[in-house]
Formats: C-alpha cells, structure tokens, sequence
C-alpha cells in the first residue's frame, strides 16, 4: 500500500502541519493578534523542519537494520519529498522569526547566540541540497551529489544545538527524545560498515 502512495498526496500529508499553521495566522484579526499567532507558529515550524530531516535520515539505518522490510525501502525512494519539506518548513521558520523580531539591527544582535548562528548555518546549509534535490541534478553532479548530501549531517547537529541551546537549554529534552534514535541508527550504521569484525578468510 505504502509502496502505491502518489507523490501528490505524499505532498499532501507532509503540508498538512504547514497548512494548519497558515490557517492559524489567516484567521488572526487584528495586528496584534497576527503577530501573536506568527510567534506562536515559529516554534512549530522548525520542530516540522527537524522531524522531516530526521525520517529522511533515517532511511538508510532503518533499511540495514530491518533488511528485506518494505517500510525502509518506501522511506528510501522516498526520502528527498521528505527533505525538501524539511527545508520549506526550515524556511517558513526563518521568515517567521524575521517577522517576529520586526527590524534588521534586532537580528543582528540576535545572531551571536549559539541558539540563531546555528540555526542560520543549518539553515544555509539546507539551501543547496533543496535547490540539487532533483533528478536533473542528481544526473549532472553524479558522484559529487552524494558529496553534497552528506552535508545533511552537519546541518542535523547544527539543528540539534539550534533546538538544544533554546531558552537557556530549555529545549534539550525535546531536542535530545527526536535526535537520540537517531544518532543511535547512525553509530550502528558506521558500526556495520566500519568497525565490525569481519570473518577471516583462509
């Protein structure tokens, strides 16, 4: 079943958080009532942005550990919907929190705090893997796409920190319940390929 989804409605799905956040900040009346509900849709956004990143990093562990399982597989072929999605909820974050604090010199000051640079370099890093995130690049950049894919990890641990570091550390249980499993499927990945004994050969 899962393998006969159509795009269009995996689309669908994966808007779904995004549409009701809209729907939020359309029906506020009132300027300080928009403004309410742009602050209140900030969090959210980037909490979507970080799950859809995470499923799609997950497919490669998933499918080592659960070998022959069709979920795995599906999430495989499937994955670069979900880290396209990834970035335009990263994206509707940003301009939300450039809405939010209203003027260039608050954002600014803003940036030395470990909770925004990190969040704006994962952000950026985010960018060139959405814009190669199609066939067309996947065939023009070859072997050099994977290269550029791999980036995806230091945005994750960026994103990790961005998420961690919110409201003086407020924000590391969160964080750390999404991010655990993981690190975790990723340690058993390099694990596999890497460090486990291999049978000798006579």
């Amino acid at each position: 079943m899962a393998s006969r989804l159509s795009p269009y409605w995996l689309w669908a799905l994966l808007a779904l958080p995004g549409l009701g956040l809209s729907a939020s900040i359309l029906g506020a009346s009132g300027v300080e009532a928009t403004g309410a509900a742009i602050h209140k849709a900030l969090h959210p956004t980037g909490e979507f942005a970080a799950r859809f990143m995470i499923i799609a990093m997950l497919a490669s562990p998933l499918a080592l550990v659960f070998k022959g399982w069709r979920g795995p597989r599906w999430l495989k072929k499937n994955r670069r919907y979900f880290g396209v999605a990834a970035f335009f909820y990263a994206l509707a974050h940003t301009v939300l929190y450039l809405i939010d604090l209203g003027a260039a010199r608050k954002v600014i000051a803003d940036v030395p705090n470990l909770y925004i640079w990190t969040g704006w370099i994962a952000f950026l890093i985010f960018v060139p893997l959405a814009v190669t995130s199609s066939d067309h690049f996947v065939r023009r950049l070859g072997r050099r796409w994977k290269t550029l894919q791999r980036t995806t990890y230091a945005a994750a641990v960026l994103t990790l920190l961005h998420w961690a570091a919110l409201h003086d550390w407020g924000g590391l249980v969160p964080a750390l319940v999404h991010f655990v499993p993981l690190g975790l499927l990723e340690a058993y990945r390099v694990w596999y390929w890497r460090l486990r004994p291999r049978p000798q050969t006579a």
